[in-house]
């Protein structure tokens, strides 16, 4: 093994990873009360890890302050029950890389960042910022590849490679593209470098990325259906990819409608699970939106527990 290769310990396999929505008050502040009983249902409806606070958690509506108290109540209560994987992203390296080398402090037990926020550099300045979060840390480092929340920066298979022979803690990525010509790539040519390198589906469309070797999901919708999502993870995990074709419906679904008819808040609270309204410039449902959102996903969520 080469002196550059280090073993990371420990090695964190992340598995199926919720990522909790932040409660809010009525005046806007975050409710620690209700984030609490979030983090206990997560824990207790399956998750193997959490990551937080993700962009479906509205970090880049918290101030850095929040962000920073968020992840420190968070590892009080989850308590070492579970590993906690520390969002770190921002449009400076600088900002995003201290607050991974804050996160690290404070016991997490990885750091995922996606590509500058609003800037869209060339992938050589893409590099250079992924490199200045991941190397003022020890533990495992994920780059967040979502091209629809981040147009016009793009993560490739050859940045990925050049970013491994940077970053001994590059660990893998978490991926949103769905772009079967990507993860085959990168599969075939990270794991030459760095055989424990991992594919993590960034969403729950996750047949289609355990086909090509995805081993991880970062499932916003756990949230909402924790049974649903653990039985198409579990189905995956287990190469039975054509009995996972039922609840993988029936997941595409439940996101096709909570992405054009309400928010994930709004589901949460139908289930018994109130964490308030999103923080403007997003918005609720109205009443009416909301009964009607209500109405359709009933039917859809029947096998799923109510309240925390």
């Amino acid at each position: 093994m080469s002196v550059f290769e280090p073993v990371l310990e420990p090695v964190l396999e992340p598995g199926l990873v919720h990522t909790p929505v932040t409660p809010f008050t009525r005046d806007n502040r975050i409710d620690y009360d209700t984030f609490a009983k979030l983090i206990e249902f997560h824990i207790r409806s399956g998750a193997d890890c959490l990551a937080l606070p993700m962009h479906i958690g509205e970090s880049v509506s918290l101030t850095d302050e929040e962000q920073r108290a968020l992840l420190a109540f968070a590892i009080k209560q989850v308590n070492g029950r579970k590993p906690v994987i520390a969002h770190a992203s921002d449009a400076g390296s600088a900002i995003a890389a201290e607050r991974a080398r804050h996160a690290q402090g404070i016991g997490v037990a990885a750091i995922v960042a996606t590509t500058p926020y609003y800037w869209t550099p060339p992938p050589h300045m893409i590099i250079e910022h992924f490199a200045a979060i991941g190397s003022v840390v020890s533990i495992p480092f994920f780059v967040y590849n979502s091209p629809e929340e981040m147009p016009g920066s793009k993560v490739t298979a050859e940045l990925c490679l050049k970013l491994i022979d940077r970053l001994p803690n590059f660990a893998g990525v978490v991926d949103l593209s769905l772009d079967w010509q990507f993860m085959i790539e990168l599969l075939t040519y990270a794991k030459r470098k760095r055989p424990g390198f991992a594919l993590i589906a960034g969403t729950e469309h996750m047949v289609s990325a355990a086909a090509t070797g995805a081993t991880g999901l970062f499932s916003p919708l756990a949230g909402v259906a924790p049974k649903l999502v653990r039985k198409l993870y579990d189905s995956c995990r287990k190469d039975q990819l054509v009995e996972a074709r039922g609840a993988q419906e029936a997941v595409a679904a439940l996101r096709q409608q909570l992405k054009s008819s309400g928010n994930l808040k709004a589901a949460q609270r139908m289930m018994g699970r109130d964490c308030g309204v999103p923080r403007p410039p997003l918005q609720a449902p109205d009443a009416e939106a909301a009964r009607a959102l209500a109405a359709t996903l009933e039917p859809m969520l029947r096998d799923e527990s109510r309240g925390f």
